[in-house]
Parts: C-alpha cells; structure tokens; sequence
C-alpha cells in the first residue's frame, strides 16, 4: 500500500511539471522577483542596492556577472558563520567541488531552502518523469542503490559532495527504500566504501541505481568479482533503472549493457554542484528538459563574447537552437549572477531542452583548433562503434613539436580494445575532423596539428591519479581535455 502511495504521488507531479513547461518565461520571471525580494536584507542585497531592482534590467545593472574567485569573498564570510550574507540566515551546508582542470577546492553554498526545493524537489520531478514516460513498473517494490561521495562537519555546517549532502537530509520514505546505510554511504575512505556497498547490496532486491557511470562500473565490476556471478542480472534480477550524470553517458552505454546483461532503462540528469538543472524527459531525446521551478534563475553568455571577455548575458527568452552558450545563475542558495563554468546548447525551444558541450576551462585550443569536450566524445563513441570495442576512459592533452606545429596525445584505457589501435586512432582523428571544422583546418596536410599519438593506460593509472589526489568517488572524474600537459605528465609519471 505504501509503495501505491508513494508512486500515485509521484506519478501525479507530471501535471506541475508540465504547467511549468507551458509557461517558461512567466516561471522564471517569478523566480527572479523571489530572489529579489527574500535575499533583499542580506549583505549581498545591501551592496548592490536590491531596493532599487525592480526588474531584470535593473538586476543586470546592480549586479555583476561573476565567477567563483570573484564571489569567494561572500562564501567566505559565510563559512566564517556569519549570518544573512547571501541568503537569509546561516548557511549550513557547502558542496566541495574542485572542478575539471583544477585541484584547488571550492565550496559552494547550499541554503536549506535550496536543498529542499532545488535539489530533492528535483529528484522527485526525476522520479515523476520516470514513472510516467519511461516504465508501466514500481521501483518502490524494491531498493535503490545509490553511490554518493563523503561528508565531513567543520564548525557549524557540513562539507562534502553534494551526493552526500543529499543521502545525509534525505525524508525517512526515501532512506527506507535505498541502500547502503547511511554510515557506510558517508565514509570518507572510497575503497572501504565500496567493500561495504557490496557486502550490504548483494542480497538486496535492488530496482534502480544511481551514481557517477565511472564508479558506478568499479561497483558493479566489484560485486561480480565477490559473487562469481558473470552478469548483474543474475544478482539483481529486478533491476530496471539507472539514474545517471556527471558525464557523458554514450561511451559507457554499451558496457553496462554487456556487465548488466539486458537492456535496461537509462534516465540522465544534469546535476552539478550548484544545483540540479536539467533532466532527461523523452525516451529517445537530443536534450534534456530544463527545470524552471527549482529556485534557478537562468541566463546565458553566448560563447563568442564569452572568449572577448564580454559577459552581457541574455535570459531565455533571447536563446537560439545550436548557439553555444556559457550558464550564469542565480539560486535560492545565495549564489548571484554566477558562472558555473559549463556550456551548453539548446536542442528545443519548446519546450526548452538543453544539451551539455563542455567547460569553459576544459578545451584545448593550443594550436587554434577549438576543440571542446562534444567533439571528443562523439568521435569516442563513433569510433568505438565501428571497432566493436569500449572505451573505459581518457584524458587529451596537446603535444609540442616545435614552435609551428604539435598534435594531440590520447591517454585511453580500454574496457575491451580494438582489433587495431591504429586503425582506431585514424577513424578517431576522421570524426573529429567531421565534429570541427577549425581542428580539420589545422590538421590539413600535417601542417599546424598531425596525427594524434595514442597512449594505452593499461595498469589503472587513471585510478591511481584519482586516488593521489583525493579525488576517489563521488563527482570526481578523470578530465577530459586540458590546454596543458601537466595532467598528462602526471598520468604517465605514474
């Protein structure tokens, strides 16, 4: 009766979803008066006069597009414990990120408001489009399995993964039907984590899992190797869902395929540690849907003036479909006019859908080419397609030959390898030229770039990377591409 509850609920949460969605600009315009208005007595609302905001001219007027190292002074103070600084009252948890190309922390504020109506709301609106687009089934009649990072108490607020966060305040109906225990899913040692997560998990009926597709694999390929078993079907033979993100999901499709041993559903969500700002809606979609009512209020920087410096946002009534744009947002978390960092692209206009192109930080364009992480990894998975083969994961970073000219190095680790690396590297190199036309211009003749150089990782360097800088689990991932070689020395010093 319980789990009929729970799915009637959740089920019925499409009809807000939708209301939403019909009314785009009018949401967020709402949004943008809220945040206005609650945030108007913190100290960030005295500095840039939010008495005089009165509508999203003025708020582009008072307050200054920036990044994280220009808002710090802010989140400063309020790890300090000071009260009404960004958002009112105190600020009690803080998400620990350190991004894709750099090892200094950050710490991102999280309000509770923010925690409830940003994030947890949205994992309901998850759980809503799942049930009504994507399975005639409950996944209440068993467990969830969810993989999340590590939580640590400083002071008077938390630090950690946003993951853990989430586990550590989620409702008493979520924590009944999920595992592991909360003690285990907070440890802050990774490999013991896992070691528990498998001990807790095989006897389990678990339905859906949820986590990072790079470690979720570690996971998987851990219970097969406790059990014996050849499949995960055999372990978990109810298991119908993956909830997934962080990274593109189309090179590890296939290999959860072939380590689950059936085609299951796959559901992506675009969460960061800034907020939970997109979900995938349609079975077979080029985007996913952006949320609207979840305490975020959007606006774009069109990449080109981005790269000038020029940082005159516009909202999203201004969008185009294919124009890549740099995410400013502002939250019910305190953060204002804020750049997380990605860039994306919108596939549909009605209803809004978005796609995720890269980083602003994560590119390589040492020699003009303009490469960003979606010409990788679709050149990844095409090639991998054609040479039956699974990439497991990579890193590329440029190569110097000399004063006019260089290339690219590929660090590839193999789930299963191609019959002909070589073969593979030169179909890789076709696609990308097909992807982008500035790296096809400067590899004509061998001139500017020549061919990329592969480096087979075949000893778990990348884990050993990741573990040597504190990077095991949650949202942490190997970065894709650098303008630089010092994560690539790093790697092969290992």
């Amino acid at each position: 009766m319980k789990t009929e509850i729970i799915s009637f609920l959740i089920k019925n949460r499409i009809k807000k979803i939708k209301r939403i969605s019909d009314n785009p600009l009018n949401s967020q315009t709402d949004t943008l008066n809220y945040l206005i208005r609650k945030a108007r007595k913190t100290k960030f609302g005295f500095d840039h006069k939010f008495y005089k905001i009165k509508d999203y001219k003025s708020f582009r007027k008072n307050i200054p597009v920036r990044t994280y190292e220009k808002f710090f002074n802010y989140i400063e103070k309020c790890l300090s414990n000071e009260k009404d600084i960004i958002w009112p009252g105190h600020i009690k948890w803080f998400a620990k990120s350190s991004g894709t190309t750099d090892a200094k922390s950050k710490y991102i504020p999280i309000s509770k408001e923010f925690l409830y109506d940003g994030y947890i709301k949205a994992g309901k609106d998850m759980l809503s489009i799942y049930e009504n687009n994507f399975s005639d089934k409950s996944i209440y009649k068993g467990k969830g399995l969810m993989l999340g990072g590590s939580l640590f108490k400083k002071k008077k607020y938390l630090i950690g993964d946003v993951s853990a966060i989430l586990l550590n305040e989620f409702p008493s109906w979520v924590n009944y039907h999920r595992i592991p225990s909360l003690k285990t899913a907070l440890l802050e040692n990774w490999e013991d984590k896992i070691d528990k997560i498998v001990e807790e998990s095989i006897d389990q009926n678990i339905t859906n899992i949820t986590g990072v597709p790079s470690w979720m694999l570690i996971l998987l390929n851990k219970i097969l190797e406790k059990t014996g078993s050849k499949k995960i079907i055999d372990i978990w033979p109810n298991l119908e869902v993956y909830f997934h993100g962080g990274i593109n999901f189309s090179p590890y499709k296939k290999n959860f395929n072939t380590i689950i041993g059936k085609e299951i559903n796959y559901l992506e969500g675009y969460n960061a540690s800034e907020g939970f700002f997109a979900l995938q809606d349609q079975k077979k979609s080029l985007g996913l849907f952006l949320m609207l009512n979840n305490g975020v209020f959007y606006e774009f920087i069109p990449t080109e003036k981005y790269k000038k410096n020029n940082l005159d946002a516009i909202t999203l009534k201004h969008v185009k479909l294919n124009q890549n744009y740099v995410i400013v947002i502002s939250t019910t978390a305190g953060l204002w006019r804020y750049i997380i960092g990605d860039v994306i692209k919108f596939t549909s206009i009605n209803p809004f859908r978005i796609k995720i192109i890269g980083r602003t930080k994560s590119f390589i364009n040492t020699f003009g080419e303009e490469l960003v992480i979606d010409n990788a990894e679709n050149a990844i998975f095409k090639a991998s397609e054609k040479h039956n083969c699974k990439v497991k994961d990579y890193t590329v970073g440029p190569i110097y030959i000399d004063k006019k000219s260089g290339g690219h190095e590929w660090l590839i680790e193999f789930e299963k390898k191609p019959v002909n690396t070589n073969s593979f590297m030169t179909d890789l190199d076709k696609y990308l030229k097909q992807n982008n036309s500035d790296y096809e211009a400067k590899r004509f003749n061998n001139l500017i770039i020549q061919e990329p150089k592969l480096y087979l990782i075949e000893k778990n360097e990348f884990y050993k990377w990741l573990k040597k800088n504190n990077r095991l689990g949650g949202q942490y991932k190997i970065p894709r591409l650098s303008n630089d070689r010092k994560i690539i020395e790093e790697i092969l010093s290992i």
